[in-house]
């Protein structure tokens, strides 16, 4: 009886699990919809018509050939990827000493850079574009990069995931004669292979949909991402939502495909669960 109670709970869960995925997926199959949708079709019916009646890539092929989306693409490539690469970087090194190393003052500083999460974006973006002012830095790559080569939630997680590494693996290495950097690099970062990879994910994700610090920063469409590009598109057909949607998908797409390639890699390691015998 009470396995049988646990039974009907459990699928209770999933079901109310599964109702609320559905409910969040309606709006991106709407979207992906309206994007295939010829313009004979009424994209805001009700009911809405989920499948599209005759179905064209025509819209793709308008949003790409009228504005520069091939640049915009290579554009949010190579920031996210370079916002990625610095964050894992310094996120790590602030991390490690903050985990494995003892030294005055270790918590409070800790403590210090966790509370910086509670401080929203918006509050720190005057000073960050004044300060981008002073550094020469609008219309460059490096000014939409710089405001995230690090932050307090990176440091926060590799930190967690440094603690769980077993200090065997580290007292070994000392052994061997390995520096400080040494041990960070040879056995802490392999050891944390997950934590980088989700930290990666997160990153890649809020670098490439981030619209606001590069709408302040950028002002030559050369140097537009997506989002500044899609958003662009509003000016260039006048509200015509099945271009806007279709460029939407093509932003969105670059996302999926690098979740999907990533998620792989978030399982444990050997040298991160225990010492191998």
């Amino acid at each position: 009886m009470i396995q049988h109670n646990r039974r009907w709970r459990s699928w209770g869960m999933y079901g109310v699990l599964s109702a609320i995925a559905l409910i969040m997926l309606i709006p991106l199959v709407w979207l992906v919809s309206t994007s295939f949708k010829s313009p004979t079709e009424n994209i805001f019916q009700f009911p809405p018509q989920l499948i599209p009646v005759q179905p064209t890539v025509e819209n793709f092929v308008t949003v790409w050939q009228s504005n520069p989306f091939g640049r915009y693409l290579f554009n949010s490539t190579l920031v996210s990827v370079l916002t990625v690469a610095l964050n894992l970087l310094f996120c790590s090194l602030a991390a490690y000493p903050l985990a494995r190393l003892s030294f005055k003052g270790r918590e409070i500083i800790f403590s210090a850079v966790v509370s910086t999460i509670l401080i929203p974006f918006q509050i720190v973006m005057i000073p960050l574009y004044v300060l981008a002012v002073k550094l020469q830095l609008l219309n460059t790559y490096l000014g939409v990069i710089f405001p995230g080569i690090a932050s307090a939630f990176g440091i926060f997680l590799l930190r967690q995931a440094f603690q769980g590494v077993p200090k065997e693996l580290e007292e070994a290495a000392r052994m061997d004669g390995c520096s400080e950097v040494g041990v960070w690099w040879h056995v802490m970062i392999p050891s944390i292979r997950p934590a980088l990879v989700t930290l990666a994910i997160f990153v890649f994700i809020g670098s490439w949909s981030d619209f606001l610090w590069p709408l302040l920063v950028l002002d030559r469409p050369e140097l537009f991402t997506l989002p500044l590009g899609v958003a662009n598109l509003a000016g260039t057909f006048t509200l015509d939502w099945r271009l806007i949607a279709a460029g939407s998908v093509i932003s969105i797409v670059p996302i999926l495909m690098f979740f999907v390639a990533m998620q792989h890699y978030i399982v444990p390691t050997e040298s991160g669960s225990g010492v191998k015998g």
